[in-house]
């Protein structure tokens, strides 16, 4: 027979043990029982309420110290409503007031997914006849206030864009979706991706494609699936990809998969060729692989699973469902929303055929003109062309110290102000070249016509004390040069003649990037509108409101800063320079055989910009008698007698800001402050050649013309 001391020294193991909760079904019933939501659980167990579904379906187990206080409330609530004393299975309550509230998002009212076995049953309350749901329920994460009209959901992807999937085979979704993944190997991934998981996006264009599914794998999903945690090398994070003999890469050409050119790097394309109307095509993201960039998307790679998902998720829905990094995301999105080609009838045959849609790039890559080319161009080292080239780039200028004034130098704060997405801003109603370019000599400048003019723009004598608007350095032009059209037409604006002396100019044009430009705008305002900057804000409450909207919602507010890399990605994009060491001037690179590798559209761009800024200079200068003491890309630096701008903006009588200067808004175009710093420090800064905008930006002016 045992003795006491064992058999406490037993009971003493048993207490030492973690605490064991009832299944997953009784928990879901005794919280319906008490007629609590599973957001307000939730909220309870600083939580989220995917993880409370989770619990309740037996996906996942509370750890210390959820695990105790979880456990506390369930021993409550059974105290209260005895298993004897309710139904098996879960029921609405009697009560109307204490009925749950639905699991599934509202958006979400197609039908299911395909097959079953892609979403995990769940136990869904009794209600009146309803749509067909898809089996796994979903909650949405983001704040209800300010959420901007979701559009509606295509019955043939209930589930959303994209995923992220772990290595426990949980596959994240937008609105808190989760599904349940089977997929051991990277083929098995891809075809349960395209025929169970519901996933993928409808085209943004009538003429356009369907957006591909995006999976997005962890660290151990990676690991699972046969991929390495990480892939190390000397080349750049961009250049990196698994070898031709990696098994991974054997698995999908014996599957019968392709990759494309790109190969299996942190963005990898797997497909096979469309049947029919249906693509065949996956996007994966390897998030150990740094598929997420830092700089773009401050964070997220950090965040969980289903806060990446939901990062992801909003991205897509308001630009595009990820392609590559930023900058090749606002590439595919020109062209998603001016797709190439549209379906046209053969009046010969009756057949439908494949036509060049107007408005577009068309599919064939077009050569630029030798002086908007690059050096390295075939165009250039075939010709042997030496007649220069466009310096159409964003400012760098830092003003001459000896041009400050003693009042100046005696201003208390040097105040940064940042247009928001200057870039953009300028792509609004820009009409550019749609067709080849022709060759002219002298012609008469017409500024309504998009191309390259050589002229001599020296003679024009502007205040030194702000930067010539002619070049990126801000130095006054010494001779004839290439300009686009935006450049020369401002020299007319400031009252010069202006007298080209040749000019490669397009005779087609059209505002292709207004789609673009709008649908970005839209989703930087209604971005910014979730983090509580609007636009009926005033002056002092907007300032207010930017000064803390990155702290409202971490992951929104990565979501702004994607869309801001998207803009100046994009634009970069357009002008892509080769890669790799191996590469040799004159040859042509894979960019290049792209209908959208168009110098001439970023300069356009580049140049609109550029001048937009100069004309807020000049203005005030003329308005407040101020002048700036550094200029970079789209962030300008003016002496202050305080600390805000709104000491220094012009206002009129009436408190409203005077037009044509510097005014501050969540509009493209409109200025924030960006930041603060003693006038003395800027002036260090200067005498030492050194940018201050540059140190209050905390960046730089380089449009991303790679990844």
């Amino acid at each position: 027979m045992a003795s006491e001391e064992e058999l406490f020294a037993n009971i003493d193991a048993l207490l030492e043990e973690e605490p064991q909760l009832p299944p997953p079904a009784e928990r879901a019933r005794l919280r319906e029982a008490a007629g609590i939501t599973q957001a307000r659980l939730a909220q309870a167990l600083k939580s989220t309420v995917q993880t409370v579904k989770n619990y309740e379906n037996g996906r996942s187990e509370p750890k210390s110290p959820r695990l105790e206080a979880y456990q506390r409330l369930l021993k409550g609530w059974a105290a209260k409503y005895p298993a004897h004393g309710t139904p098996a299975a879960p029921v609405a309550p009697v009560a109307p007031a204490a009925a749950p509230q639905p699991v599934t998002p509202e958006t979400f009212t197609g039908p299911a997914a395909p097959e079953a076995k892609a979403a995990a049953p769940v136990e869904v309350p009794a209600a009146p006849a309803a749509p067909e749901r898809p089996a796994r329920p979903a909650t949405s994460r983001r704040p209800a206030a300010k959420k901007a009209a979701k559009p509606a959901v295509d019955p043939r992807f209930p589930h959303g864009p994209l995923a992220v999937l772990d290595g426990d085979g949980s596959a994240y979704g937008v609105d808190g979706i989760v599904l349940d993944c089977p997929a051991t190997t990277i083929p098995e991934l891809v075809e349960w991706t395209l025929r169970e998981s519901g996933l993928g996006a409808p085209k943004l264009n009538r003429y356009g494609k369907d957006s591909d599914p995006l999976i997005v794998l962890t660290a151990a999903a990676a690991v699972k699936l046969g991929l390495p945690e990480r892939l190390e090398g000397h080349e750049q994070r961009r250049s990196l990809r698994l070898p031709d003999d990696h098994p991974v890469v054997k698995q999908v050409a014996k599957a019968k998969w392709q990759l494309t050119q790109r190969g299996f790097g942190p963005w990898a394309r797997i497909y096979r060729k469309a049947q029919g109307r249906e693509r065949q095509c996956v996007q994966l993201a390897i998030l150990s692989w740094d598929a997420l960039d830092e700089r773009s998307w401050p964070g997220v790679a950090e965040m969980e699973s289903a806060d990446i998902a939901r990062v992801l998720g909003v991205y897509a829905q308001r630009v595009i469902t990820p392609r590559g990094s930023t900058a090749v995301s606002g590439l595919e999105l020109m062209t998603a929303l001016r797709p190439p080609t549209k379906p046209e009838r053969d009046e010969e045959t009756g057949n439908w055929v494949s036509a060049y849609n107007p408005g577009s790039l068309g599919t064939e890559p077009m050569d630029p003109a030798p002086p908007e080319a690059t050096p390295e161009h075939p165009v250039v080292v075939q010709s042997g062309w030496t007649g220069g080239f466009l310096n159409e780039e964003a400012y760098q200028w830092v003003r001459s110290v000896d041009s400050l004034s003693d009042e100046e130098c005696m201003m208390p704060f040097a105040v940064g102000l940042d247009l928001n997405t200057a870039f953009l801003a300028a792509a609004a109603r820009l009409v550019v070249g749609l067709s080849a370019p022709d060759h002219f000599h002298a012609p008469k400048f017409n500024p309504k016509i998009p191309g390259s003019w050589l002229v001599d723009l020296s003679h024009i004598e502007l205040d030194p004390r702000l930067p010539s608007p002619f070049t990126p350095d801000g130095s006054r032009p010494t001779g004839p040069a290439w300009y686009q059209t935006h450049t020369v037409a401002y020299a007319q604006e400031l009252g010069y003649d202006v007298h080209p002396i040749e000019a490669y100019l397009r005779r087609e044009t059209g505002a292709y990037l207004d789609p673009w430009h709008d649908r970005l705008k839209n989703a930087y305002v209604d971005t910014l509108a979730d983090l509580g900057v609007t636009k009926d804000l005033d002056d002092r409450q907007f300032l207010a409101a930017m000064e803390q909207h990155k702290q409202v919602d971490p992951a929104l507010a990565a979501v702004l800063s994607a869309i801001k890399a998207t803009v100046k990605g994009g634009v970069g994009k357009l002008r892509e320079r080769p890669q790799g060491k191996h590469y040799k001037e004159g040859e042509r690179w894979p960019a290049l055989q792209r209908p959208t590798w168009r110098p001439d559209i970023r300069a356009a761009v580049i140049s609109k910009a550029r001048v937009n800024m100069h004309r807020k200079l000049n203005n005030m200068a003329k308005m407040t008698g101020l002048f700036p003491l550094a200029v970079l890309s789209d962030c300008v630096v003016y002496p202050s007698p305080g600390a805000s701008p709104l000491d220094f903006l012009p206002y009129a009588a009436s408190g409203k800001p005077q037009p044509g200067g510097f005014r501050l808004g969540p509009t493209p175009g409109l200025a924030k402050l960006e930041g603060v710093q003693p006038m003395l420090w800027a002036v260090e800064l200067m005498e030492k050649g050194l940018n201050p905008a540059r140190h209050i930006k905390g960046g730089d002016a380089v449009l991303d013309e790679g990844e």
